[in-house]
């Protein structure tokens, strides 16, 4: 990766942990049970664990978005290069099929029983708070680099483009995982168009028919166009349990419990 592309990815990632950890400290929209430093460590050893496991793909090929887009550039390979757009629209384009490949990624993970069995990792988080938005398995991170390399080298998306989805897909996965009270009003207008707190809290919800719905990361309209939207849970947002019935707190926040969570089979209707 670029070094301006690292850069920039740790620039996003510790900007919005510390703008969002502010904002959750000034506005919780729910009561918190559990001291922060007991389920982030947890919580921020996953991404770590899972940066050094994608380390190793650009050794094996162009197996991650930027190296993805790199190798498509210099191949002029792809469905973007084809159609000769404009820089702009050219962008634009690779924002939205980027962001809609996620949506269908997130779907799968909740569908398909192994990849499900990676990500009750992210759901199993007992409360929800900014680091929940970066609380997946190791190996869920590399096969979602690996779906991200597969799409970008499809569409030939261009670096930039690239480096800005990245950037963007982690910065508001922080924002909408955030314990962060917005104004009623506000949450009403930008769920229009992207994932709200309150929006994503929903699929966070113990209920399995509430967990399996709202996967949007970034776009909300993907949810709209799908069917997969549902505007509130049952219980209000801030007296909701949160988390798997079936994983007590105490195993959710335990990093070797964490990691061990896929070898587990869940329980039937999850």
């Amino acid at each position: 990766m670029p070094e301006w592309a690292t850069i920039l990815r740790l620039v996003g990632f510790a900007g919005g942990l510390g703008l969002f950890a502010l904002a959750e400290w000034r506005a919780p929209r729910r009561p918190r049970r559990i001291r922060r430093r007991r389920r982030w460590s947890t919580n921020l050893l996953m991404p770590a664990l899972g940066s050094l496991l994608t380390a190793f793909l650009p050794l094996l090929g162009p197996f991650t978005a930027v190296a993805a887009a790199v190798w498509a550039a210099h191949h002029d390979f792809g469905l973007i290069p084809a159609l000769e757009l404009s820089p702009f629209w050219a962008t634009v384009g690779a924002l939205v099929i980027l962001d809609l490949a996620i949506y269908w990624q997130h779907r799968a993970f909740h569908r398909v029983g192994w990849l499900w069995r990676l990500h009750r990792v992210h759901h199993a988080d007992p409360e929800l708070d900014v680091t929940t938005g970066v609380r997946f398995h190791p190996v869920e991170y590399l096969l979602s680099a690996l779906w991200k390399a597969v799409v970008v080298m499809t569409i030939g998306a261009d670096v930039g483009a690239v480096v800005l989805f990245e950037f963007l897909l982690n910065f508001l996965s922080l924002f909408n995982h955030a314990n962060w009270r917005l104004p009623a009003a506000l949450d009403r207008l930008l769920r229009h168009v992207i994932v709200t707190p309150d929006f994503h809290a929903v699929h966070h919800s113990q209920e399995p028919d509430e967990h399996h719905r709202n996967f949007g990361f970034n776009l909300a309209w993907w949810d709209y166009i799908f069917g997969t939207y549902r505007a509130h849970p049952r219980q209000d947002i801030a007296r909701m349990a949160i988390g798997l019935a079936a994983v007590p707190p105490c195993r959710a926040i335990r990093p070797g419990s964490v990691l061990a969570l896929p070898s587990e089979s869940p329980p039937v209707g999850e």
